[in-house]
Order: structure tokens, then sequence, then C-alpha cells
């Protein structure tokens, strides 16, 4: 499917769709692409409505910055318009709290969707909900003047937009727990250095470092991507043996489809 139009354009975010490929842009550069529950809902629904040939998802931020985290306006007794205030929803139960928080955590979820492998094409600022955005997706391109940050400790608050897992499995448990206490800019050398980057460019080949690596990505055949995305999820969670069975178990059923013998 390819579309010139774009498929969704609303409360800051935009998704274009060509062929096997969809970019998911946040379009709000005059705010440096703050978040909010509205682009949240919209990153949700972005991933919704992809159709079901697109392989590989590169997520951008228009401007000089990716996303300068939350708005802090949430913070205020006014909130943001047309959404309660975080002061307001901190007085609700624990299980409406838990809920809210669950809805919000799902625009950072489906990145990591087995179907599909996701580039995070970072720029100038990546600070709290924008680094756990960008942490979100499978993979990181960065200009050399992007400058990730989780503030959210320093404000007495903890990364709670599921950043903090793929931080922790990308740069390790020291280091994560240095990054988010101290709330320290990481830039572009370190980032990839310590493995939070997988390629460092300049700003003005960003763009096209993404759409290179996408076209790489989509070489494979998309059942064996599949499978080695899903073998390599799991390998954390799973003993050395227990990792051994799980690939001899995705070759067989690779290698039964390859000679037409699948279910």
């Amino acid at each position: 499917m390819t579309s010139v139009e774009p498929v969704l354009d609303k409360d800051g975010v935009r998704l274009v769709v060509t062929d096997r490929t969809a970019t998911v842009t946040l379009t709000d550069p005059a705010r440096r692409n703050a978040q909010s529950p509205a682009l949240w809902r919209a990153l949700v629904e972005a991933g919704q409505a992809l159709p079901g040939a697109v392989r590989v998802v590169v997520l951008r931020g228009e401007g000089p910055s990716f996303s300068a985290g939350l708005d802090r306006q949430a913070f205020t007794p006014e909130g943001l318009d047309g959404e309660p205030s975080f002061l307001d929803l901190a007085r609700g139960t624990d299980k409406e709290l838990d809920a809210t928080i669950a809805g919000y955590q799902e625009a950072f979820t489906w990145w990591r969707r087995s179907d599909l492998v996701t580039i995070a094409a970072v720029r100038g600022h990546a600070i709290g909900a924008g680094f756990q955005l960008a942490l979100a997706c499978d993979l990181r391109i960065v200009a050399e003047d992007v400058r990730f940050a989780m503030r959210e400790t320093g404000l007495g608050l903890v990364p709670d937009l599921t950043g903090t897992h793929p931080l922790v499995g990308l740069v390790g448990y020291a280091r994560a727990l240095e990054i988010c206490v101290t709330g320290r800019f990481v830039q572009a050398a370190e980032a990839e250095r310590i493995g939070l980057a997988n390629l460092v460019v300049p700003a003005d080949q960003l763009d096209a470092a993404a759409s290179d690596l996408a076209a790489a990505l989509l070489g494979a055949p998309r059942d064996a991507v599949i499978e080695t995305k899903a073998l390599l999820q799991g390998a954390t969670r799973r003993g050395y043996e227990e990792q051994r069975a799980a690939e001899r178990t995705a070759q067989a059923r690779r290698l039964r489809d390859l000679a037409g013998l699948g279910d």
C-alpha cells in the first residue's frame, strides 16, 4: 500500500505509509514536540491504523528537537486544554490512577510488536517522555546534536512510560540508575558507546540514514524477521538451555515453512 496523504494527522502526530514502511512524525516543533495525553492517544491510534503490509516504522520529530518531554502545564491546577490536571488525577483511587497511567503507557508499547521493526530517528532534545519514546523503539539512529535525559526523578517522580526496562537492557542497571537519578544529558558519542544509539550521523543526514536502515531491514523475509525478533526479545528472560530450545523450535518452524510443510 502506498499513501501520499497522511493516514492520520492529529494532536501533534502524523502517520504516513509508503508501501511496507510507515513514518510517524511528532509535528509540534514550536514547542519542541512536547507531549500530552492527547498526543499519546494519537500515537495509540497511529499504531492501530497501520496496514498489515507495514514491516518497518520510523519515528521522528519535526524541527530541531525530537521531544522535550511532557508538557509541564499538565502539572498545574489548570492542566492542559481539554485534559484533567495531573494534580486532580493524583486525588483518584489507586485503581483509577493505575488505569490512567496504564492508558498513557499504551502509546509506548506497540513499537515492540513482533511483526514490526521500529526505528527512532532522534535529534536535539529527547528528555523524559521523549527519551522514553525513543527507548520504546527497537533501534535508534541519532544526530550528533542529540541530548538524552531522564529528568523525572529530579522532579520527585519516576520514569513510568515503559522506559526503565529497555534502558536497563541497553546500558545495564548501574548506568541506568546513574542516568535516571542524576538527570544528566547523554550526548551522541556516549549514547553510541554505551548502546543507546545504533548509529550517529550529522543532523542533515538523519532522515536519509533512517531510510537506508529501513530499506536494509526490508531485505530479509518477513517471517524470519518476526521469529528472530521474538527470539531476541525473549533471550533475557530465558536461561541458556531455554534459549537453545527456543532457537530449535523457531528454526524447525522456519524449515518446515520453507519446505512448504507449515501448518
